[in-house]
């Protein structure tokens, strides 16, 4: 495999060279994969599955390669999801501070045990740089306190904190903004603007990834490095695309181009075999010379028929090569339903919260400011006044173990398995694909479900809460759904998922509310008015 350099690779403060990596089972992930990362803070983006975590695993040393080698110049610190499991471990315990801490305190008690001098060595001012990190993150800082009393973006915060005491040279996050609200991620941005080492960053967060010096993309086994954000990524990449597209269908027209000259030229060629056949059957030529006539058209027949089936077969090879350079993650796009909304048309009828027609608005605020709760009194108190689709933060599905298809015809029992079938593919559930089990689907793909049943044009009276209406309206008054409301989306999504979301909904012609941290997102989808709950600042 392939991939781009930059930097000496004698002095990369990451470098792989010629790394082959399966799993125990035999399953293959990486294969003669060689890339080089410099200084700065870099992106890793690819699709579900490709490999990301395990990348940052083998440069964090938690991962060995089968061959080859993976060498790191400094510390290198990971930050991996779900940081901390035991809520009763307290914040210095987690900081991984405790024990200098326990023996400074001994010592200044009195103490003179070697022990305590060398678990101290030359940490001596650790809890004033543990407690000015946590300061700096916006934690609390009292060290004693338990770890379970943390929001789970604040454990996030807590785990980054913790690597950077560390003082690594690199420092790797997997997915750091899950669960951080405005104030959260901005501290975040700032820790990392004042890292002066290597950032590698797996994210589906659109403001982080347009905040980074480089996009590193893990595809089909290779890494290539785009020097620029996640927009810039997308330029280069959509651009190539066009061409390998318009490559293609250029390949694709010579090809038919070549098989319809093949055809021509044997009916000719078969023509010509039947008027000399007739010729000789008259006797208007002597025998020798229909003989020797017959011989070389023979002859000539053949290599005029093996000349236009190699043109055959050299313009099948050139499509080949074009739709190899296809890219199935550009190919994919969710499509909504197309609706009519007037523009004055009344959607939310709350002086707290109002929409007249199509707008797109974003509700944003700090956890815990209530949004989702005003989102859920709007439902319940039916100031929604249009049919919507919700979507919100958590749903669940009634049967897991069902088929996907399944589980929606369920959920809309009074609508055609075909009509259900068609609907699916808009959101890339296609044939096969809408056959598997809920119960293994990625976020991605289980947050692609949620909004096709949501979006699906008529719902049962007990409806699943995953696709909600407002309790006066009837199924018949549902199938057009006029608003979409959704409630911090792009949580535990891959890349691909938000940015398909974000394509589906700048094709939304109704109205949209949704709630989100991330202002990537929001501005990729084109909001026209943010309406803020408590300070976000």
């Amino acid at each position: 495999m392939t991939a781009s350099h930059f930097g000496a690779p004698s002095s990369a403060p990451i470098t792989f060279s010629d790394v082959t990596f399966a799993w125990p089972d035999g399953t293959p992930v990486f294969d003669g994969l060689s890339f080089t990362v410099g200084t700065g803070v870099h992106s890793l983006v690819g699709a579900n599955g490709a490999g990301k975590s395990t990348l940052l695993a083998l440069i964090a040393g938690r991962l060995r390669p089968s061959s080859g080698s993976v060498t790191t110049h400094g510390a290198v610190a990971l930050v991996p999801q779900h940081s901390f499991d035991e809520p009763t471990t307290t914040i210095a315990a987690a900081l991984g501070v405790a024990s200098v801490a326990d023996a400074i305190r001994r010592i200044e008690a009195g103490s003179v045990d070697e022990r305590d001098f060398a678990v101290v060595g030359d940490e001596w001012d650790i809890e004033h740089r543990a407690i000015s990190e946590l300061s700096k993150l916006g934690l609390p800082t009292d060290l004693d306190r338990r770890v379970g009393g943390l929001s789970g973006g604040e454990a996030t915060l807590l785990a980054i904190a913790a690597r950077l005491l560390l003082r690594p040279a690199v420092l790797l996050l997997d997915e750091p903004t899950n669960n951080l609200d405005s104030r959260s991620r901005a501290r975040l941005f700032d820790a990392l603007d004042a890292f002066t080492g290597t950032v590698v960053v797996v994210s589906h967060d659109l403001e982080l990834l347009d905040r980074v010096d480089a996009t590193l993309e893990l595809y089909r086994g290779s890494v290539r490095l785009f020097g620029g954000p996640y927009t810039h990524y997308r330029e280069v990449v959509d651009a190539e695309q066009d061409a390998a597209v318009a490559t293609a269908t250029t390949a694709a027209g010579d090809l038919r181009k070549q098989k319809r000259e093949l055809v021509d030229a044997q009916i000719k060629l078969d023509r010509r075999a039947r008027t000399a056949d007739k010729a000789e059957r008259e006797k208007r030529v002597p025998k020798i010379i229909a003989h020797l006539r017959r011989d070389a058209a023979q002859v000539s027949a053949g290599k005029l028929r093996n000349a236009h089936r190699d043109d055959v077969t050299a313009a099948s090879a050139r499509l080949d090569a074009a739709r190899a350079d296809l890219r199935d993650d550009r190919a994919t796009r969710i499509t909504v339903p197309t609706v009519e909304l007037a523009a004055h048309a009344q959607v939310i009828t709350d002086d707290r919260l109002r929409i007249d027609g199509p707008e797109r608005v974003a509700l944003v605020g700090p956890n815990g400011s209530g949004k989702s709760t005003l989102i859920t009194e709007l439902i319940d108190t039916g100031r929604i006044v249009v049919p919507f689709a919700y979507v919100p933060q958590r749903f669940g599905f009634d049967d897991p173990h069902r088929s996907i298809a399944d589980e929606l015809s369920a959920a809309h029992p009074d609508i055609p398995a075909q009509q259900v079938r068609a609907h699916l593919a808009r959101f890339l559930f296609r044939g096969a694909r809408a056959e598997r089990a809920v119960e293994e689907l990625s976020g991605g793909e289980r947050l692609r479900v949620a909004l096709a049943s949501a979006l699906l044009r008529e719902s049962p009276p007990n409806q699943s809460p995953v696709a909600s209406l407002a309790p006066h309206q009837s199924p018949v008054a549902s199938l057009a759904p006029k608003l979409i409301v959704l409630d911090e989306p792009t949580n535990n999504l891959d890349l691909d998922t938000v940015t398909q979301l974000a394509d589906a909904l700048n094709n939304w012609t109704g109205a949209l509310l949704v709630v989100s941290h991330d202002s990537g997102f929001l501005d990729a989808i084109g909001i026209d008015r943010t309406v803020a709950l408590g300070d976000d600042s």
